[in-house]
């Protein structure tokens, strides 16, 4: 057992980071793959892009599901459940016949994924009280170091052996790494006295802004959707867009890496600002950015200026999804963390699935993907519109209580 802000905490929060990096391969091997699937399967492209749907959706379910059991028992059950689900989806997947069956199989690796990033962040989020931000913004990195470093690592795979070789390769890796970092988080939190109290208490109560924690929550999933319908459209569709572009699955591989490796720069960064202006603030810093970098990827379609633009959506985007789970504990009840976080994560998910879909559908539509981010863009306008009245909100309670 061991306490909060412990060199222990530290620890545990590597090892997090760790089986984050690793069982984020799920929400990011479909989408390296994408062109290839499609060629296997005959299908047209919002064919394939229900594949990313369905991976999503199975994560915003997982993200609840297992937010709840991770209040309840545990880390180290929830990791292990959580590697079977994804190593049993990826295998599920590499013998799949049909781009149908290959995306129900999807759903299972989103289910397993799902619990290396918000259950985990709601865990991390225990364990610090000092640096709290900072900690579940480098706890939520993980999924970006997957992002990072996963892309060029399957694009090789499934270059020299082929997708379904890649997929049963990546299951391999995932089981023999995963259980063993689960190990890393068997110990139990102990806190006493009014360390407890400041370790567990949320700042504030959704009742400060004006709101039931109802109400809260559902605003959080709106915004949630907003934003990430907007972010889908580069992280989902990068790959295929540079290969339509005539640039290759690789350098679209490659952009991808550069794009969500300056997401973890951002996403650290986030936690530093959150630990001092707050959640609301930097979700709505978060937003703005966002919106000026989909503005450019309207006007880039040469190989360098692409290369730029994702390397700056990355770093602009990258902080807007922990935003919510700081929030969360700024608002709800710790005991609830998991499952409030593993909501308001789900919300996301949902918009990502919607958004990854929404891109290929209107690409089938138009022929390119200006449509869509035009798409992405208005949907970002609405998170935007969202954080703004949380803040006014926010600061008009202030004003009146002072």
């Amino acid at each position: 057992m061991s306490a909060v802000d412990s060199r222990y905490a530290w620890w545990r929060l590597a090892a997090s980071v760790l089986i984050s990096t690793m069982g984020g391969v799920g929400m990011w091997a479909v989408v390296v793959a994408l062109p290839t699937i499609q060629a296997d399967f005959g299908v047209t492209r919002a064919d394939v892009s229900f594949s990313y749907t369905a991976t999503m959706l199975g994560f915003g379910v997982g993200s609840i599901a297992l937010g709840r059991l991770i209040d309840k028992r545990g880390a180290l059950l929830t990791v292990v459940v959580s590697t079977l689900l994804l190593v049993a989806g990826l295998v599920v997947a590499a013998y799949s016949p049909t781009v149908t069956a290959f995306a129900a199989a999807q759903v299972l690796v989103g289910l397993g994924s799902a619990a290396t990033f918000s259950p985990l962040v709601a865990d991390l989020s225990h364990w610090f009280t000092k640096r709290r931000g900072l900690a579940v913004a480098i706890c939520s990195s993980g999924n970006y170091f997957a992002g990072a470093i996963w892309p060029p690592i399957v694009e090789r795979l499934v270059s020299d052996h082929g997708w379904r070789s890649a997929y049963l390769t990546v299951a391999a890796i995932c089981l023999v790494t995963m259980l063993p970092l689960g190990l890393a988080l068997r110990r139990r939190l102990v806190q006493h006295g009014s360390e407890a109290q400041a370790a567990g208490a949320s700042l504030h109560s959704p009742r400060a802004l004006g709101l039931s924690p109802t109400a809260l929550q559902i605003w959080l999933a709106v915004a949630g959707i907003g934003c990430c319908v907007a972010m889908s459209m580069p992280q989902v569709h990068i790959v295929a867009y540079c290969s339509d572009l005539g640039y290759g699955v690789a350098q679209g591989a490659v952009m991808l890496s550069l794009m969500l490796g300056f997401g973890i720069v951002s996403r650290i960064a986030s936690g530093w600002i959150a630990d001092r202006v707050g959640g609301i603030k930097t979700l709505l810093l978060g937003s703005t950015l966002q919106a000026v970098a989909l503005f450019l990827y309207l006007i880039s379609d040469s190989l360098t200026s692409l290369y730029v633009v994702s390397a700056l959506f990355g770093l602009f985007q990258g902080g807007i999804v922990p935003s919510y789970a700081i929030i969360v504990r700024e608002y709800f009840s710790p005991r609830e963390a998991g499952m409030r976080i593993g909501l308001a994560v789900s919300a996301t998910i949902v918009g990502m699935a919607l958004g990854g879909w929404m891109g290929g559908v209107l690409f089938d539509a138009t022929g390119s993907y200006r449509a869509a981010f035009i798409n992405g863009i208005a949907w970002n306008a609405l998170n935007g519109a969202v954080a703004w009245w949380l803040l006014f909100r926010q600061n008009r309670r202030a004003v009146f209580a002072a």
